[in-house]
């Protein structure tokens, strides 16, 4: 396949993928995406189905055809493939969390090996028979396995920390990418709107704080008042506590920081509560204050490796304003790391 005809394929993925959130469909794959939709939730409570066809809305996004020139611009993609095979072990902390790793693979002409999590190993392999569909040369290229991933010429892995140093040791022959643990900052100041802080529950509690770009932490100015953020965010109240998971979490978190008599600010779904860490858990959001922007700046560069994104209608922090952090463009990758750059070199 020339590198056009892998681009014609996922933009025609990205029209199938529209149809089918209008519930439409002109592929039987498509059909059958259309119809697990409402029951995602069933295989794991996480993956709403709101919560699936955002993460379909930002795929579809992504697919269009002048966001894909843009993006592919820089790059020099091969008119032929490669006849290499690329590993990928996928997460699935939110739904799809493997696609961008699937679809670079294939972009640059590899074939794909793919190792799912059993937390989502549906929605891929669906999106994999539309592409098929589509273009049949991929049926030679793609494959997914549940054991071993086989004869491999390198590897995409993403895991915890813990798991990202078995993989790097395990895979150590090879040419890797290797993720790890993130979670996303906002740095607020005490001038946003109200729109603005309701635009920020959608970095919070999308995908219930599981991704890698869910806000986890934020930075406040000394002597900020949560009130008009507890207000702004009372729209998402419903959705989470419709969630038996989240709500464990919450209620759980909730209770021990009761029991240890830690100071904490609680909506009845979201506890605030004043901590050094970044990664907080679901139904909990920590904070930290600052008197100048400065100091902010000075801790990211320490944490650089443990955040992923930041959110902020500061100058200083301009890349993703409140509600765009689950909805980065293709050139936004995970860890920072160019992966289709990574591939172009194998």
């Amino acid at each position: 396949m020339t590198a056009d005809v892998r681009i014609a394929a996922f933009q025609g993925l990205g029209a199938e993928v529209r149809m089918i959130l209008d519930k439409r469909s002109f592929t039987s794959a498509g059909e059958r995406l259309m119809t697990f939709l409402p029951s995602a939730h069933v295989g794991n409570a996480w993956f709403t189905e709101e919560n699936v066809r955002h993460r379909l809305e930002s795929i579809a996004a992504n697919l269009d055809k002048e966001v894909m020139e843009q993006w592919l611009s820089k790059y020099s993609l091969p008119n032929s493939d490669s006849g290499k095979t690329i590993g990928v072990i996928a997460a699935g902390n939110i739904p799809l969390a493997g696609f961008d790793d699937f679809f670079h693979t294939l972009l640059c002409g590899h074939n794909y090996s793919g190792k799912l999590s059993k937390d989502d190993n549906k929605l891929l392999p669906l999106l994999a028979e539309i592409v098929m569909e589509i273009e049949p040369e991929f049926r030679k290229k793609i494959s997914f396995t549940e054991g071993k991933l086989g004869k491999i010429d390198a590897v995409i892995a993403t895991g915890s920390n813990n798991s990202s140093r078995y993989f790097e040791y395990y895979f150590s022959q090879f040419p890797y990418v290797i993720r790890r643990n993130r979670n996303s900052i906002a740095v607020l100041t005490g001038r946003e709107t109200s729109e603005e802080l309701t635009a920020l529950g959608e970095d919070i509690f999308r995908y219930f704080g599981l991704g890698c770009r869910n806000v986890t932490k934020l930075f406040v100015p000394e002597g900020y008042v949560f009130d008009p953020l507890f207000e702004a965010l009372f729209v998402w109240g419903d959705e989470m506590m419709s969630n038996r998971k989240y709500m464990n979490n919450y209620e759980y978190n909730r209770t021990i920081y009761m029991l240890n008599s830690e100071k904490m600010l609680d909506n009845n779904f979201l506890v605030i509560k004043e901590d050094k860490g970044i990664a907080s858990p679901p139904g909990v959001l920590f904070y930290e204050t600052y008197t100048k922007i400065e100091e902010v700046l000075t801790k990211l560069k320490v944490d650089v490796e443990h955040v992923q994104c930041v959110v902020s209608v500061d100058e200083e922090f301009s890349i993703n304003k409140p509600g765009s952090a689950q909805k980065p463009f293709p050139w936004e990758y995970a860890d920072g790391v160019d992966t289709m750059e990574f591939l172009l070199k194998q």
